[in-house]
C-alpha cells in the first residue's frame, strides 16, 4: 500500500485492467475509504475494505485533505439562503471544484431538485493548482551498455542545422490564420463555465453547470423571461384569486442577459398576481444594474409591508445592500446601506497525491520498550 484514498463519485466503478472498456469487478460509494496500491500515469490501482482490487482514473478519487474540505463547505454554506430551489431534466454531476476536471462526487438525479446558494465563472482550462496530480512513481532507468570500440572512439562533432528555406524572410511575416489556424486576440479572455454552487436535500454541498440548472420558479412567470437566465427568485406574499378559487404567489426574481458575468444579475423585478385579469403583471423593474448574492426577504418591524433585499454594486465601485418595502402594487426603496460581503467559503484543495496512513502504535512498540525487552531476555 502506498497511500490512503477516498471515493469520489456516488457510485465509483472499480476495473480489472487500464481503460474504459475494462471488466467491472466492484464497486465503491462515494466516502469509502481505499487502499492505493499502484499508480500509472493517471490510473489509479485501489482496494476496496472488503478486499477488491481495481482500477480507476485519479479524477474519481478524493484525498483525506479533499474530504475533510467538502466537510468543511457544507458546514459553512448551510446556513446561506437560498436563491431558489433549481431541477434538472437528466443525470448532472457535482463536482468538489467548479472545473469540470475536478472529481464529482455526487448525481443529482433526473427531475430532483436543488437549492442555489452561490455562484462563480472559472476557465474552461483551470490553473496547474487545480488539475489533480498522480503520485510520483520513481523509476530506475538501467544505463545503456556501449562497446568498447564506440566508447574508445574518437569524439563526434556537433550535428549541423538544416539551412533556412530560401524564402524565410516572407514566411515569417505571415499570419497564423494563413495556416488555417486561429490566433486568438491578445485581451480574448479564455473559454469559461458559469457554476453554481448549490445544496441537496441532504446537506451535500457542490458546483454543478448552471446551464444545466432549471430554476423552478411557475412557468406563468418565467414565461416572461425573454430569453435572459433566471438567477434568483423569492416568493413575495399570497393573493386569491376568488373567481378561479386560486391561491397565487407574488414573485421576485433576478436574471442575467448573458452568461459569464463576474456578477449573479443586471436585472430584478416584481410580479404581481391580477385577480381581475387572471395574469401577472409587472410592478417594478431596474435594468443595467450590477447585483450580486445574497437575494433575500427582510422583515420590517411595525409595517405592513413585506420587505427585500439585494446587494448592487454603484456608480463609486463600492457595494450596497438596497432594502425595499413591498404593498400591493407599489414596490419603494426603504434604505441603502454599505455592504460588507461575508468571508470565503472554504476551498476544496486540488489532488497532490494521496499519502500512506500512519502506521498504527501499538503499547510496548517504542524504541525504548524494545530496548528494555532485550535487557529482560535469558543470558542478558
Amino acid at each position: 500500500m502506498t497511500g490512503v484514498a477516498y471515493a469520489g463519485p456516488a457510485t465509483l466503478s472499480l476495473r480489472k485492467d487500464l481503460g474504459a472498456k475494462s471488466t467491472t469487478i466492484g464497486s465503491a460509494k462515494h466516502g469509502d475509504r481505499l487502499e492505493v496500491l499502484d499508480t500509472r500515469r493517471r490510473f489509479v490501482k485501489v482496494r476496496t475494505a472488503s478486499g477488491i482490487e481495481g482500477w480507476t482514473d485519479l479524477v474519481n478519487l478524493l484525498s483525506e485533505a479533499q474530504m475533510n474540505d467538502l466537510r468543511g463547505l457544507a458546514a459553512s454554506a448551510a446556513k446561506l439562503p437560498s436563491q431558489g430551489s433549481a431541477t434538472v431534466f437528466e443525470l448532472l454531476n457535482i463536482h468538489a471544484e467548479p472545473y469540470r476536471q475536478s472529481p464529482s462526487f455526487y448525481q443529482i438525479a433526473d427531475g430532483a431538485t436543488v437549492d442555489v446558494i452561490g455562484h462563480r465563472v472559472t476557465p474552461h482550462t483551470p490553473p496547474p493548482s487545480a488539475i489533480p496530480k498522480p503520485t510520483p512513481v520513481r523509476r530506475i532507468t538501467a544505463p545503456k551498455k556501449t562497446s568498447a570500440k564506440k566508447s574508445a572512439g574518437a569524439v563526434l562533432p556537433p550535428p549541423v542545422p538544416p539551412a533556412p528555406p530560401k524564402d524565410w524572410l516572407e514566411l515569417s511575416h505571415k499570419h497564423t490564420s494563413d495556416s488555417g489556424a486561429h490566433a486568438p486576440a491578445p485581451g480574448d479572455p479564455p473559454a469559461a463555465d458559469d457554476w453554481a454552487l448549490v445544496r441537496t436535500h441532504n446537506g451535500e454541498v457542490g458546483w454543478a453547470l448552471a446551464r444545466m440548472l432549471l430554476m423552478k420558479i411557475p412557468d406563468e412567470v418565467a414565461q416572461y423571461a425573454e430569453g435572459h437566465r433566471i438567477t434568483a427568485y423569492l416568493p413575495l406574499g399570497e393573493v386569491k384569486d376568488k373567481d378561479r378559487q386560486e391561491t397565487k404567489n407574488n414573485w421576485l426574481w433576478t436574471t442575467a442577459s448573458t452568461g459569464l458575468l463576474p456578477y449573479e444579475f443586471d436585472s430584478f423585478r416584481v410580479f404581481v398576481w391580477s385577480p381581475k385579469r387572471h395574469h401577472y403583471e409587472t410592478a417594478f423593474i431596474e435594468r443595467n444594474v450590477q447585483g450580486y448574492y445574497p437575494v433575500s426577504t427582510e422583515p420590517l418591524p411595525g409595517q405592513d409591508e413585506l420587505g427585500f433585499s439585494l446587494v448592487i454594486e454603484e456608480k463609486d465601485g463600492q457595494l450596497y445592500k438596497r432594502t425595499y418595502g413591498f404593498a400591493g402594487y407599489h414596490v419603494r426603496m426603504i434604505s441603502k446601506m454599505p455592504y460588507h460581503p461575508p468571508p470565503a467559503l472554504p476551498e476544496v484543495r486540488a489532488t497532490t497525491g494521496f499519502d500512506a496512513a500512519p502506521a498504527p502504535t501499538t503499547p510496548g512498540s517504542s524504541w525504548a520498550d524494545k530496548i528494555r525487552a532485550l535487557w529482560k531476555k535469558p543470558g542478558k
